[in-house]
């Protein structure tokens, strides 16, 4: 039998007294002047000596922004390594990146986004022994690259690449065959930066005398094409290259660049597939040989190749299988005799591991029904890898140190919510970030053998002293026993709660596989949202159900070929479940989500009728069918393999069933998840005589940002919400 556990781990959203709380929380405070801003630290690089680390430092009252150096010990600025009001060619820039030496700096300006990762702009190679500024290019660029020996820039331009030698002063291309939505060299196309997270596709040897590189044929990928709507007289189309589900993708090839001979040289292995991804390329200690992970088309196999560019010969060293899929990381660490790290779910949970160069494996280095969540890097004078996991809860992060072989593991951190590390480039210092839900985050500097914090850096103390003129609730954890689980819920409850009145309940989820909402962190901005909506008299819950992450591979992947069945399954049956308290209103239960967050919201609504009075969907997948071809077949196959899985758990084959109220948004320039889902499901809904609202914003993205229209989606949806919850709550 359902029911909810009575042992809650309550963490207070503030510590001050209700009764000293007088304002309230508006949405213009939130989303038009941002009164709840978070102080972060931007852009912090730790230098080579591993005794200081820079920072990029804006100065309002110059308008300018420096490169500025601070000593570890003392938290003092050095120096400022650059700055540009120094800089006659350079009012501003907004990120910098140092060669190894740390002798020269790219910094960059006018950094144009394309999509969710990659931009182009303006960079410019800053020398800082001889304080002189040169520009790479006189057009805009992508990705320009420190050569190891910090001689020369790789970069690309107009899908081809080029080597700038800092020497000489000298470009020199080095593709010739690329053109826009056919062929790529070394950047990667649309569907791989949005769901293999990265954009740089070349990667310099130890030598900076050879570059790999991946190619991307997008010739036979079918094209998607977006109004853009302006200001002109004539709207414009954006025209890209978009796989989805089941269709043809880019056609990848790895090439090498040799320098001194001036060769281009294609490399092959000897795969055993012929529908392929090449998820990450990385060249080891060894020069002359490479790194290459090549994934099924399903992913559910990954293997990893080393290349010899001298031998000509590719090694298969390791092959992962994996029933539904294998992820794929940035964790490849070589080690000095190029012996490897690697992490991996082999085991059921996500694990580091340790192998020799030919693939053999040494000793797995972590072990237990937890996970390791981030991995840090590994201090070969000491033999310790650092790395963050969830041993303390899977609401929580801890930072821990262990030995190569497994042994004498440290916990570095104290505090009980999330903590993030930033080690110090010879690990002999890190700084953690730390947060909870009551504690806005801190920075220390903590001494990366015992972990203990040697000196405080930066806090929001401001933050939280602002935070106490507001009527705030506090966030409450606990988990909730739905379908043979326990899973993690929190709830915030009105300031002024009374147990013998009825509430009605709003429900926030993303629900993807491997996410996590229920977190012990500190608040993102739709955190103060749901305070808005508990000042109005809602109680707000969210609920990560089965295919979230952090609870080993089981729990994640209990959802493959089927997504949206089991994730709606335990939202309906936790929100009936929470309509049993005696606080809470079952006849007024709403439910909202964006993207993947979205395509579950729709769905509980239209398949939950029974249990749930409204829904707001937010830039919603309506029917996989419509998503691209890495995220959806990962976990679905192709839909020309598994058509029930796509089409059973379509909200637009449920419409029939909807009975409450439904808000359905979309940016109309949402190059991941198109428009084409809320139109398709809009004319599903018409179809079937089925009235509901929506709103479509004109040439905003994914983010649905930009100006006031945040602003105005939140007041839209909040209206929504408080109409259909609060009129006539008896």
């Amino acid at each position: 039998m359902n029911h909810l556990k009575l042992s809650f781990c309550v963490c207070l959203f503030i510590t001050s007294l209700i009764s000293a709380q007088t304002k309230n929380i508006t949405l213009e405070d939130i989303w038009k002047y941002g009164r709840f801003r978070t102080e972060y630290m931007d852009a912090l690089h730790s230098m080579a000596n591993g005794k200081q680390y820079s920072v990029l430092n804006f100065d309002l009252a110059s308008r300018s922004t420096s490169v500025d150096i601070y000593d570890y010990e003392t938290l003092e600025k050095v120096k400022t390594l650059v700055s540009s009001r120094d800089l006659n060619d350079l009012a501003y820039f907004t990120n910098y990146t140092f060669s190894a030496d740390e002798q020269k700096v790219i910094l960059a300006s006018n950094e144009q986004a394309i999509y969710r990762r990659s931009s182009i702009g303006e960079y410019y190679v800053y020398d800082v022994k001889k304080q002189k500024l040169t520009r790479i290019s006189e057009v805009g660029i992508q990705e320009p690259t420190f050569s190891p020996d910090g001689t020369k820039v790789a970069f690309a331009k107009a899908n081809n690449l080029f080597v700038k030698d800092l020497i000489s002063n000298t470009v020199k291309q080095i593709t010739f065959d690329g053109e826009k939505n056919k062929i790529i060299n070394g950047i990667s196309d649309w569907v791989y930066e949005e769901e293999f997270g990265f954009v740089r596709a070349f990667d310099w040897n130890a030598d900076s005398n050879k570059i790999a590189f991946i190619k991307f044929d997008e010739t036979e990928v079918p094209e998607f094409s977006m109004d853009v709507y302006g200001k002109q007289l004539y709207p414009t189309q954006q025209v890209f290259k978009y796989p989805k589900a089941g269709e043809a993708n880019s056609k990848v090839s790895l090439h090498l660049y040799d320098l001194k001979s001036e060769a281009l040289t294609d490399i092959a292995v000897n795969k055993k597939y012929e529908d392929f991804y090449i998820a990450r390329i990385a060249w080891s200690n060894d020069a002359d040989v490479f790194s290459a992970q090549f994934l099924n088309r399903h992913q559910n196999a990954l293997d990893l190749w080393m290349i010899d560019t001298k031998k000509m010969t590719s090694n298969l060293v390791l092959a992962e299988t994996d029933e539904a899929y294998v992820d794929v990381t940035d964790n490849l660490t070589f080690l000095e005799d190029n012996s490897f790290i690697w992490t991996s779910e082999q085991d059921g949970f996500n694990h580091i591991y340790h192998y020799d160069k030919k693939g053999k494996l040494i000793n797995q280095v972590t072990k237990g029904n937890w996970e390791v969540t981030d991995y840090y890097g590994y201090n070969e004078e000491k033999d310790i890898i650092y790395y963050q996991s969830v041993e303390n809860g899977s609401i929580n992060r801890d930072v821990y140190a262990i030995k190569l072989n497994g042994r004498n593991k440290k916990s570095l951190s104290e505090k009980e919510g999330t903590n993030e590390a930033a080690f110090s480039a010879d690990f002999s210092f890190f700084i953690n970030t730390f947060s909870n839900a009551s504690t806005a985050p801190e920075f220390t500097l903590n001494n990366s053998k015992t972990g203990a914090v040697i000196k405080n850096i930066k806090n929001n103390k401001a933050l939280t002293d602002k935070l106490k003129d507001y009527q705030t609730s506090v966030k409450e954890f606990s988990t909730i026993s739905i379908n043979g689980n326990d899973l993690n819920m929190w709830m915030i409850k009105p300031a002024n709660f009374d147990e013998n009145k009825q509430y009605p309940l709003f429900m926030t989820q993303y629900s993807g596989p491997g996410s996590q909402k229920v977190a012990n962190h500190w608040n993102s901005s739709n955190d103060y949202w749901y305070q808005y909506l508990a000042q109005k008299g809602i109680v707000v819950v969210c609920i990560d159900g089965r295919g979230t992450g952090f609870k080993g591979a089981k729990f994640k992947k209990v959802t493959q070929n089927e997504l949206g069945k089991y994730e709606v399954e335990d939202q309906i049956a936790a929100a009936k479940e929470l309509g049993n308290l005696p606080y809470i209103n079952k006849n007024k239960i709403g439910i909202w989500g964006w993207s993947f967050g979205g395509f579950i919201s729709s769905n509980c609504l239209f398949k939950g009728h029974d249990v749930f009075s409204m829904a707001v969907a937010v830039a919603p997948v309506t029917s996989w069918r419509f998503y691209d071809s890495i995220y959806t077949e990962r976990y679905m196959t192709t839909p020309q393999e598994n058509p029930s899985g796509y089409d059973d758990n379509s909200p637009i084959n449920h419409v029939k069933d909807l009975k409450g109220d439904f808000l359905l948004i979309h940016g109309s320039a949402d190059d991941n998840v198109h428009v084409q889902n809320t139109m398709r499901l809009a004319e599903a809904l018409i179809q079937a005589d089925k009235p509901f609202d929506w709103a479509i914003y004109p040439d905003k993205n994914h983010g649905i940002y930009g100006g006031n229209t945040r602003l105005h989606l939140f007041k839209k949806m909040s209206t929504f919400i408080e109409d259909k919850l609060l009129t006539n709550n008896e």
